[in-house]
């Protein structure tokens, strides 16, 4: 994935069918570059006729390579993308593009034109290009084309999964709606510090009492009209909400892992929904206990020669999800007034680790159990 300017471009690299490893000798990898640089006139080699007053509207062809070719463009129209190779001589036999935030589009489009593309971590290609010298001095999109074909050729890549439309349009509703309650909480806020500017204080809270004690503040002179305003805003991001919390629910009822997820105690509609919607194929996981690690709830350990030390937690991976995990683990904690086994476990962490520890861990052992549910289509039993 590139960004650049204001602009946002990707780019894949394919390799030809008939060169993969085992079936023909590999390029060395300065003559792949050299095949690959741009043309003065802004062509990709292979084009004819290409305009450079089309260059911001079309997605590009480079043949970099016998053994490579590049795809790279601004428009991530997967049909133009392979208009774009029935020209080239070779047959593509895989695909690779790094991670970005159109990668899910393109893998899912070129899949359904049965083109084989794999997604790979960018943070890892990026060091593999490092340490294969294909940046060279110059970073450029030949140059790491030409690269990621051969990290194709070679299978030199971490594959990441890339999720279905489905799961993606959970996660949309989701993170629409923390949006939606972070803009409530800074309207409440910024309401109080307008009221404290007048003097009045209309104390804690979010719901009907609070907005009662706000309407006392709308008959002080100077402040009524800017208090009327973002009480309009407020009551209209409260329904937004609703209807948010409404899609969730229908989601839920229409989903069999939401409805198992939901048989664990203090576990709601947005955790169920954001945990089945993270985790998409429960196969790819090949041990439960694999997904604590993937949602960052996992201790960070450092190991060279003598030195020895375990950290804080990671944090990688889908922090809604591991922000979700953590409050249901706070419940069941706090909240929860049933006795069973898992609470049972984490009341003991606390009394001798602390509240905070006893969450984390909670929130770990609820993923790895989530997990197994779906994974054997099992409810929870305490």
């Amino acid at each position: 994935m590139r960004r650049g300017g204001d602009s946002q471009r990707f780019e894949m690299a394919g390799c030809a069918e008939g060169v993969w490893p085992g079936k023909g000798a590999l390029q060395p990898l300065e003559a792949v570059e050299r095949q690959g640089r741009l043309r003065r006139d802004d062509r990709w080699p292979g084009e004819q006729g290409c305009r450079p007053q089309d260059r911001h509207d079309r997605c590009d062809l480079s043949q970099s390579a016998p053994h490579g070719i590049r795809l790279a463009g601004k428009n991530g129209d997967p049909g133009r993308l392979i208009e774009r190779t029935k020209g080239g001589t070779n047959t593509v036999f895989l695909s690779v593009i790094e991670t970005g935030r159109m990668s899910p589009a393109i893998c899912l489009g070129l899949r359904e034109l049965s083109v084989p593309i794999v997604c790979i971590d960018a943070r890892q290609a990026h060091q593999s290009l490092k340490a294969m010298k294909a940046m060279k001095a110059n970073k450029t999109d030949p140059h790491d084309a030409a690269g990621l074909a051969q990290l194709a050729r070679t299978g030199f890549y971490k594959e990441v999964h890339v999720k279905s439309p489905a799961a993606h349009g959970v996660r949309s509703v989701i993170t629409a709606r923390g949006h939606l309650v972070e803009a409530r909480v800074r309207l409440d806020n910024m309401i109080r510090g307008l009221c404290a500017t007048f003097g009045y204080r209309p104390g804690p809270g979010q719901g009907k009492a609070f907005l009662e004690r706000i309407m006392h503040a709308a008959h002080i002179p100077g402040l009524g009209e800017a208090i009327a305003s973002l009480l309009t805003v407020r009551a209209e991001l409260v329904e937004q909400i609703k209807e948010m919390d409404r899609r969730l629910r229908i989601i839920a009822s229409q989903s069999q892992a939401c409805e198992i997820l939901m048989t664990i105690p203090e576990v709601g509609v947005q955790t169920s929904a954001a945990f089945a919607a993270a985790v998409d194929e429960v196969g790819r996981f090949r041990q439960s206990r694999n997904a604590g690690a993937y949602f960052g709830l996992v201790l960070r350990r450092h190991q060279s020669g003598e030195l020895d030390w375990t950290g804080r937690i990671t944090k990688q991976g889908d922090g809604t999800v591991r922000k979700l995990l953590y409050e249901a683990a706070n419940s069941i904690l706090t909240r929860s007034k049933e006795i069973f086994a898992l609470k049972t476990c984490a009341m003991k962490i606390a009394k001798r680790r602390g509240l905070k520890k006893a969450r984390v861990a909670l929130a770990r052992r609820l993923a790895v159990i989530m997990h197994a549910m779906l994974r054997d289509g099992t409810l929870f039993r305490a």
